[in-house]
């Protein structure tokens, strides 16, 4: 069976990805820091049927990271689909409340490292594998704020636009080579998220997690920005 790991993904976006992917065959290998999470999730995706296995790294631990991948993909045999949530360092509170006149280099290094940096990581693990099989999907999740400018998440923001930069020039080097890369920007709540504000646009984590499924099999567009 082809296999997705989904790194970081959110709990609720995570189990969506797993039962949209599940659904159409994939093993699910679910790579977070928490093991109480991973364990709560592979056990609501085998009620559904789904194999998925959790493998806990912290995307900021590149070592660790990486040799979560290679477990995942010896575990199924290879990884086909990679995604990397790339998640804000530090509270959702203190990310989005850092205005540009907050930026500094103590407080963008740590977004670089979560979100670039993990990125860069993860990827340079898979792809290998996926060049010598001349096939594979790579797929990125940021922020709105990677794509347009907004008052706060504003370092994370800065970390978003540079993964976004470097994920759009990775498909082009990468389209002769039977590989897509794809970045999503997410500017909404997905539905059921704790703290959304009222009023805030939401929508459904499966919604979402479909849109996924469609650029892995359509292999366009590169990027998309989901704002409503």
């Amino acid at each position: 069976m082809p296999a997705i790991a989904l790194v970081a993904a959110g709990a609720r976006l995570g189990l969506s990805l797993g039962r949209i992917f599940g659904g159409h065959g994939f093993d699910i290998a679910l790579i977070a820091r928490s093991k109480e999470r991973l364990a709560e999730l592979t056990e609501k995706l085998a009620t559904e049927g789904v194999k998925a296995a959790g493998f806990p790294a912290d995307v900021t631990d590149r070592s660790a990271l990486a040799a979560a991948l290679d477990s995942a993909a010896g575990r199924f045999g290879g990884i086909d689909v990679l995604h990397y949530s790339a998640p804000a360092a530090g509270n959702s509170e203190a990310a989005r409340s850092t205005a540009a006149l907050d930026v500094t280099v103590n407080n963008l290094g740590p977004q670089i490292e979560s979100i670039c940096y993990g990125a860069i990581t993860a990827t340079r693990t898979v792809l290998p594998a996926m060049l010598a099989a001349g096939t594979g999907t790579l797929l990125y999740t940021t922020g709105a704020s990677s794509v347009t400018p907004a008052p706060v998440f504003v370092s994370a923001g800065m970390a978003g636009a540079a993964l976004r930069k470097w994920a759009l020039t990775l498909n082009g080097a990468l389209a002769d080579k039977g590989i897509y890369a794809g970045h999503v920007a997410i500017g909404v709540w997905i539905a059921g998220t704790p703290g959304a504000p009222e009023g805030a646009p939401l929508k459904q984590p499966d919604d979402i997690a479909r849109l996924y499924w469609d650029l892995h099999t359509s292999r366009e567009p590169a990027d998309h920005l989901i704002s409503t």
